[in-house]
């Protein structure tokens, strides 16, 4: 794909607009083309700092003022002003201010609502990584089922230790693990298999929340698990039955609470 034809399908793609086709398409043109790259960073830039800073304004008191004060300034020999005509003006203004206020906040309100939540926002980095994790030779780093090689291999690499466990034994085998970027940081990603099916588990610090139950999404045809718990908030994402990634959640917070009350 050209350059050119990458970049006008960039607003759909940010937009999770864009068919499997397509949007594996562009994911795979973005991975190599630093130009497009570049010009999606600028575009979810633009995107926070019109949802962070768009606001709506008053129209300014001081243009009745300054109205006021060229009609006084008029020469003096011009007949005055009829009181009923007078009032024309003012009511057209006023309707005028009206329907600049009206337009003002419209757009400001379509702008604001055209914006993807936090949530949003993070579910569609998610399925990209997912996604992308797909295509050949993406989906480890470190390509194990042994948990005792895949979790020392992350040290150094990250400013924390993720838990990570091998359920095989309850038809979740590990395959592996690698360095992923999400939330503006790096992330450790564990992949699993599940009979033909994929699962991919992110984990990262979240210091700042409560332990959190389990909040199901569909995104792109993937179902998502996302929960906090341990300081640790952790993502799974995977095309198979959500009641199949509910038992691997099930599983996996059970390990880390056993493993926390060791």
């Amino acid at each position: 794909m050209e350059s050119k034809h990458s970049q006008e399908k960039l607003s759909a793609y940010l937009d999770a607009e864009l068919d499997a086709a397509d949007h594996a398409q562009v994911e795979a043109h973005l991975s190599g083309c630093g130009e497009c790259a570049e010009a999606l960073a600028q575009l979810q830039a633009l995107r926070g700092r019109v949802a962070a800073e768009a606001q709506r304004h008053a129209a300014p008191e001081y243009l009745k003022h300054r109205i006021h004060a060229a009609l006084r300034a008029e020469p003096a020999h011009k007949p005055a002003p009829r009181p009923s005509p007078r009032a024309w003006p003012w009511a057209w203004i006023n309707l005028g201010l009206a329907g600049a206020m009206t337009a003002a906040f419209a757009v400001t309100l379509t702008l604001y609502l055209g914006q993807p939540s936090a949530d949003d926002r993070v579910e569609q980095e998610l399925v990209a990584s997912h996604f992308r994790s797909l295509m050949p030779d993406h989906l480890a780093d470190v390509a194990s089922t042994d948990q005792h090689t895949v979790k020392p291999w992350f040290a150094g690499k990250l400013d924390y230790s993720p838990p990570v466990y091998d359920l095989a034994a309850q038809g979740y085998a590990l395959i592996g693990g690698r360095l992923d970027y999400l939330q503006q940081r790096p992330v450790a990603a564990l992949a699993y298999r599940h009979r033909l099916h994929i699962v991919n588990l992110y984990i990262w610090p979240d210091t700042g929340s409560h332990a959190s139950a389990p909040q199901a999404g569909v995104r792109q045809g993937f179902h998502l698990l996302r929960w906090t718990q341990d300081g640790m908030r952790y993502s799974a994402v995977s095309d198979i039955n959500p009641q199949d990634l509910a038992q691997f959640a099930a599983l996996l917070r059970q390990k880390v609470a056993q493993a926390d009350a060791q």
